[in-house]
């Protein structure tokens, strides 16, 4: 599991990007972070919503919980939270709106 690229050290998230993607060719794991990027909106709104917060230590729980099920049964890979925390979390996001844009297939 994991490449040597993932040891590797990138000087920007620009720099990253094109790296997150290539871990992410599986449709299944888009999908699936895809999926949870949702559930985790729905919680922060509904949490905002009826005033309870405590439904936020559901948003990681969820968000990486489908994320990681995509890598390791779908992917084959290790995700690259384990080696590059902050910009991969950025990378869920903006590959979540790529998807939505329609730059990065579904």
């Amino acid at each position: 599991m994991g490449t040597v690229a993932s040891k590797r050290e990138f000087a920007s998230f620009k720099e990253f990007y094109p790296y997150y993607l290539q871990e992410h060719k599986n449709k299944v794991c888009r999908r699936l972070h895809f999926i949870g990027s949702w559930f985790v909106l729905a919680i922060l709104f509904a949490a905002i919503y009826q005033q309870q917060y405590s439904w936020l230590i559901l948003c990681p729980l969820v968000g990486y919980g489908f994320a990681w099920v995509g890598h390791f049964f779908f992917e084959k890979n290790r995700p690259a939270t384990f080696t590059h925390p902050f910009y991969s979390f950025i990378g869920d996001w903006v590959m979540f709106k790529d998807i939505i844009v329609r730059k990065v297939p579904f």
